[in-house]
């Protein structure tokens, strides 16, 4: 006996609405932007407030991989805009950005710092209510091919805290397009300009040498500050011994990468947090010289490990 139409479509209906949430995928990022122009001399200050909204909408409607992310797996980042020049006339933005993603630790309401870095080149060209337009084969516009390299660099970073290597596609088609923009007439792309520009770290996570600083990262978090939920003094142990194997290795087998040193310049509050009171002297000792010999800057820092 066949179902009358009336009940298939309420069943059909009824259907839809028990799997459509489970089945629902949010884009990769979420980001939030900050346009600091209190530097720039100007009566219309429109154009700062368009380029914001129009900045967040892009970053955070675009799918920037085929990954399926929840929307509470989103990462949550930060892209602090500091105009120092504008040129209505030529819509030149001379700027420097703060980029910082965060990761949540499992099972804690902690966040921890993924990434925070200053981009002192963030210059770029924007006329008021343009289409921002983006073709990852063809790249021939500055400002969002600024934006495209620090969300593939954001998502692959996050990948590989969680498996080991894991981000290593995504990384790669951020090496790419960094490839693809030396063509881009603007600062920060050039191969051995500097050793801290968008070339230089991105090309220092895909080098082979660097391999124990990407494994590195799962193991801090995933194996460490997750592991710190369900018991500290494991979780620190852990994250001593990725301090040991591979930062340490990292270092020594390509001393002239800058990528250690980033690191810990962000981590540094957390890592003296860690072992501020906690953990042997022993294994207080051996941290801090590892440390130490990567970053004697923020030693005020390391002390605190030691007490």
């Amino acid at each position: 006996m066949s179902m009358p139409s009336s009940l298939s479509s309420l069943l059909l209906v009824i259907a839809l609405l028990l799997t459509g949430p489970l089945c629902t995928q949010a884009q990769e990022l979420d980001a939030k932007v900050s346009i600091n122009h209190s530097q720039v001399q100007t009566t219309d200050e429109s154009v700062f407030t368009e380029l914001k909204d129009k900045l967040e909408k892009f970053i955070n409607e675009r799918q920037w991989t085929s990954l399926q992310f929840q929307k509470n797996e989103r990462i949550p980042c930060t892209f602090s805009l500091t105009v120092t020049k504008y040129d209505p006339s030529t819509y030149m933005f001379t700027a420097k950005a703060l980029i910082q993603a965060n990761r949540p630790i499992y099972n804690s309401a902690y966040t921890s710092t993924l990434y925070n870095n200053q981009d002192g080149d963030f210059n770029f060209e924007y006329q008021q209510y343009a289409e921002l337009q983006y073709a990852e084969e063809t790249i021939d516009n500055q400002l969002t091919a600024l934006v495209a390299y620090y969300a593939y660099l954001i998502i692959g970073l996050d990948l590989d805290s969680f498996s080991p290597m894991g981000g290593e596609d995504v990384l790669q088609r951020c090496m790419n397009l960094t490839n693809n923009a030396q063509n881009l007439n603007f600062t920060g792309w050039k191969a051995f300009d500097n050793s801290k520009n968008r070339f230089a770290i991105i090309n220092d996570y895909l080098d082979g040498a660097m391999k124990p600083f990407r494994q590195f990262q799962y193991d801090y978090y995933r194996t460490g500050l997750d592991e710190m939920a369900n018991n500290v003094e494991r979780g620190r142990t852990n994250v001593t011994m990725a301090i040991e194997n591979d930062l340490k290795k990292a270092h020594e087998d390509r001393s002239i990468s800058m990528l250690p040193q980033i690191w810990t310049d962000y981590k540094r509050d957390e890592l003296a947090n860690i072992y501020n009171g906690k953990g042997t002297q022993k294994e207080k000792e051996s941290v801090y010289n590892i440390l130490f010999s990567i970053n004697a800057s923020q030693n005020n820092a390391w002390n605190k490990i030691k007490q």
